[in-house]
Order: structure tokens, then C-alpha cells, then sequence
């Protein structure tokens, strides 16, 4: 009983609630927490004062399925989601490009998407369509290499030519010559493939400019936005 006492006699005093929940100190200073490197881009949509809409019953259904299967409606949805017409064309070019039936897998359109915003520095691009690319593909390191830097990767000579392909139509369009759709026919492209490889990197490069335009940053991307997104609906 006596060594219980000395126990309870000498059992250290908990923190209280306040010292616990303090800043933490360096040398007799309060150290002051980081910031976050997203700061409020990473809770709103735009900078920009627009109302949303009343949803159409089309607009309604797509959004319920989005909350069922993502738990969230995206950003970039909602950004469009202050006019009907515009949301609704966007969502229609967005299953027609990367959704609908093509000589292009998911995946090819996919990894032509990641690497086209490599080009333009488009942050939400990179990480919604960078884990479509992981998840197509099984192989996640071909994800962080195509937002890198797709020439380091151990690539088909198909994935290379289209690659190369959509970088330059991105980099350069006006330099795009007969020389490069042999090339793209050479690995295996039909007329038809290439028509649809245009289209990707086009819509990339508009789709990056909105957060530009609204924010001068890249807003659209939120903490769960990062498996993305309408890919993950087919």
C-alpha cells in the first residue's frame, strides 16, 4: 500500500486542455503554423460572383449521380452550373470526348489529357486526369511520369506517336504538317484516330483557360476532387 501511495503521490500532473491544444515553441518563441500552400483556392469555385442556376432535370440527375458515386459534385461543374446551356454542352463534349465509343481507349485519351496539361500547368487537370491515367492503367507510376514528364516512360510506339502528336498540337498547331499524320498512320492511327486525337488537346487547352479567366489561379480543385471526377461515372 505504501509503494501505491508513493505512486499516486508522484504520477505526473496531466497537460491541461489549453497547454496541450497551444502552439508549438522554439527557444521561448511561438512558432507560427504554415499556412496552407492551397489557402482558400482549395473551398471555392471562382472568384467571380455567379449564382447558380435553377438545374435542369437532365442537370439534376447528373449531379444526384455524381454525389452518389464520387460523394461530390465536382468543381468544374459547378463553375458552369450558373447557366444551363453552357453546363449542359459541357457535359455533353466531356462524354463525347473522353466517354464515348473511338479508335482511342479511355486510357489513351487519358494519358493525352495529362500530358497536354503538363503543357499548360493546369493543376486540376493534372491531378483528376493523372489518377484517371493510374487507375485506367493499373500502373501509377505512368500517371506521375506523364504529369512529369511522358518521355521518360516505357511507352508503346502507338502511346509515343500520339503523345508527341498532341504535345505539338498543343506547343505549336501551326507547325503541324502531312509529316506528322504519316507518322501517326505508321503507328497504326486510321483517319478516323487521328480526326478524334485532335480533339483531346483541344479541349484541354480550353478547359484549362476558365480558372485563369475567373481566378487567375486554378480554384477548381477541392480536397476530393482528386480521383476525379466524371471519369470515375462510367
Amino acid at each position: 500500500m505504501a509503494n501505491v501511495r508513493a505512486a499516486v503521490k508522484t504520477k505526473p500532473k496531466q497537460a491541461s486542455k489549453s497547454s496541450a491544444s497551444a502552439q508549438p515553441r522554439g527557444h521561448g518563441r511561438v512558432v507560427a503554423r504554415a499556412a496552407s500552400a492551397a489557402a482558400d483556392d482549395d473551398t471555392r469555385v471562382t472568384a467571380l460572383d455567379l449564382q447558380q442556376a435553377a438545374l435542369t432535370p437532365a442537370m439534376h440527375a447528373y449531379f444526384d449521380k455524381c454525389q452518389e458515386k464520387l460523394g461530390f459534385v465536382p468543381n468544374v461543374l459547378k463553375a458552369y452550373a450558373f447557366d444551363m446551356a453552357k453546363l449542359e454542352a459541357f457535359v455533353a463534349m466531356y462524354n463525347d470526348l473522353m466517354l464515348a465509343p473511338s479508335g482511342l481507349s479511355k486510357l489513351e485519351r487519358e494519358m493525352i489529357a495529362v500530358a497536354v496539361s503538363s503543357e499548360n500547368h493546369c493543376y486540376y487537370c493534372l491531378v483528376a486526369h493523372g489518377a484517371a491515367v493510374r487507375t485506367l492503367s493499373g500502373d501509377p507510376p505512368l500517371g506521375e511520369l506523364m504529369a512529369m514528364n511522358y518521355r521518360a516512360a516505357r511507352l508503346s510506339r502507338r502511346q509515343r506517336a500520339m503523345l508527341d502528336f498532341a504535345v505539338k498540337l498543343t506547343r505549336e498547331p501551326w507547325t503541324i504538317e502531312d509529316a506528322d499524320r504519316d507518322t501517326l498512320r505508321r503507328a497504326g492511327f486510321s483517319e478516323r484516330d487521328i480526326f478524334s486525337l485532335r480533339s483531346p488537346p483541344s479541349s484541354i487547352c480550353r478547359t484549362a483557360l476558365l480558372p485563369r479567366l475567373t481566378c487567375g489561379q486554378t480554384p477548381f480543385i477541392t480536397s476530393k476532387d482528386g480521383p476525379d471526377c466524371v471519369s470515375r461515372l462510367i
